[in-house]
């Protein structure tokens, strides 16, 4: 599905990435490790388009993306939820969740009203809420608006920014849930940001460590090292 090879980025003069080396396979959670500062988000925006590799090359279902703009690798497929949510605080959650067609030029009316109901059945506080003013949710509510208008779309890749951060452990147990039964359906791979491993062990097939721009652990469920992963975890 997604294939990152030597995928290398700066900041300026500033090496952030080095020699980045990932694979997301098609209906897999693969999870990416790493203390504050090591470079997940920028992996994230690298993919996603948002910041210029220096080096390396990006592959998605079998075709090279690397120079694709943000906006072609949404209507391909690429769905992102950012580190700190990114909604839309001043319109309602409504009003959010169709900005998440916006990339989904394809999708009829009748596709686009059953993805709304899809979402409303996994997150049935949204349709609760639904004309409320995003801004005015808690953070886990606004967390499940902002995984929400990503899903309502149905990409083909999920990438998830650090979901749990800032959020009651109630929501941090629903967004598990949901995680793996999306895994359980098999229709969309997911790369998911987390500092804690816990998480991560439980919803995830694949995993990689990061330490200062780098992957220096990985393994699958079966052969990680968790010990060694705890010690890189560690503040």
């Amino acid at each position: 599905m997604l294939e990152l090879h030597q995928v290398s980025v700066n900041y300026g003069e500033s090496p952030i990435l080095r020699d980045i080396h990932l694979q997301v396979p098609s209906g897999q959670v693969v999870c990416l490790m790493g203390r504050n500062g090591v470079g997940k988000t920028t992996l994230m925006k690298s993919i996603m388009g948002l910041l210029k590799l220096r080096s390396g090359d990006i592959h998605f279902e079998g075709e090279r993306v690397t120079h694709w703009r943000t906006s072609q690798r949404a209507r391909a497929g690429f769905g992102y939820v950012p580190q700190g949510r990114g909604i839309f605080p001043y319109l309602t959650v409504y009003e959010n969740l169709l900005m998440g067609f916006e990339a989904a030029e394809n999708m009829g009316r009748e596709e686009r009203e059953a993805a709304l109901e899809e979402v409303y059945s996994l997150f049935p506080v949204l349709k609760e809420m639904r004309h409320r003013v995003a801004g005015t949710l808690s953070g886990g509510q606004q967390q499940q608006l902002a995984f929400a208008r990503v899903l309502i779309r149905r990409p083909k890749l999920l990438l998830l920014d650090e979901p749990t951060e800032g959020i009651q452990p109630s929501i941090m147990l629903e967004i598990e849930e949901l995680i793996l039964a999306l895994r359980e359906r098999g229709e969309m791979s997911i790369l998911l940001v987390e500092q804690f491993l816990d998480f991560a062990l439980n919803v995830g097939s694949y995993f990689y460590v990061m330490e200062t721009g780098a992957i220096v652990l990985e393994g699958d469920a079966g052969n990680f090292d968790r010990a060694a992963a705890r010690e890189y975890l560690a503040v």
